[in-house]
């Protein structure tokens, strides 16, 4: 059954600000946090004041098939998108939470219209603002915790964000053949890990997630690395 919402669940937090003055929002979301491999993609979309669509919702609450329809209408009628990904060595590096944190900020700075308010899911972004260079005036910051599935917005960047991602892995599954990653994502099923330890690990897997990291401790040669085709 396809989840429908109401412009008062989905619109309020905008509807807030919009009162309060402000006229250009954006929201920012993420797509990728939890998988073993591959990076993590942050969007920001600017939708026209008032829009509204009952079936945009939280990307991980939307069937594949109407979540990329869904990335097509948003595609077509935001008034600006901006993505940002962070790729699997920078979330070994500098740790997913700050790597996301990288993703969101590119995003944000990948827009050619400046926002005055960045809406955001979850938390984590609770970056320098003067690290957005690239706009001007000042610009308010609000973490929402579930705001994919409480501002219209959020929910907008949830899905293209998790629609992008998911082609990127599609693209891997067949630079990697034999890992599946067109089913599972890079996300830690039995499948892929019986994978990892089949075929060793690729040069888009994180080495700083623990699954991965045990196989790589357990491997006779951890240093092979499967470079794909």
């Amino acid at each position: 059954m396809v989840r429908m919402t109401s412009e008062k669940e989905m619109m309020q937090i905008e509807n807030e600000f919009y009162a309060q003055g402000y006229s250009v929002i954006a929201g920012v979301d993420e797509a990728g946090c939890g998988p073993l491999a591959g990076p993590v993609v942050a969007c920001a979309v600017i939708l026209p004041r008032g829009y509204f669509n009952p079936f945009i919702y939280d990307s991980k609450k939307v069937l594949p098939k109407l979540r990329k329809e869904l990335c097509k209408v948003i595609s077509n009628v935001a008034v600006d998108i901006g993505v940002g990904i962070a790729s699997n060595e920078e979330i070994d590096k500098f740790n997913i939470r700050n790597a996301t944190k990288l993703a969101m900020l590119r995003a944000l700075l990948d827009l050619e219209i400046s926002p005055d308010v960045v809406l955001v899911d979850g938390n984590a972004f609770d970056v320098d603002l003067r690290m957005l260079n690239g706009m001007k005036g000042k610009i308010v910051v609000k973490n929402v915790i579930k705001g994919d599935r409480k501002s219209i917005s959020i929910a907008s960047a949830s899905i293209i964000a998790k629609v992008l991602r998911d082609e990127l892995m599609e693209y891997y599954d067949k630079v990697f053949p034999g890992y599946n990653f067109i089913s599972h994502k890079g996300y830690p099923t039995k499948e892929h890990l019986s994978a990892i330890r089949k075929l060793g690990i690729t040069r888009i897997h994180r080495k700083s997630y623990k699954p991965v990291r045990e196989i790589l401790n357990s491997l006779i040669q951890p240093e092979l690395l499967n470079e794909g085709k």
